[in-house]
């Protein structure tokens, strides 16, 4: 692995576990932790984008509440609409 991935992959780590809440930090925290091993590059910069997106909104799509931007629409969304990731 490339020391840039590494780093990559940290600091996607980091910002997952370190939301504002409680119940985000779970949520994308949860799923950070439980999906990134297998991640491609692709898959990495997808979710280094949905890091960028407002708790109430990644929430709100992986609840189902909200319809998704059509960005994030594909399987790694599917993964996160599970929530059989979140463990407390």
């Amino acid at each position: 692995m490339s020391s840039d991935l590494t780093h990559r992959l940290a600091r996607a780590r980091f910002r997952a576990w370190h939301r504002g809440t409680r119940e985000a930090d779970y949520m994308i925290g949860g799923f950070y932790d439980r999906h990134h091993a297998s991640w491609t590059e692709a898959e990495l910069a997808w979710f280094e984008a949905l890091l960028d997106e407002d708790d109430v909104d990644i929430m709100a799509w992986a609840l189902g509440t909200v319809p998704a931007p059509d960005s994030y629409i594909g399987p790694q969304l599917k993964a996160l609409q599970k929530l059989d990731y979140v463990t407390i």
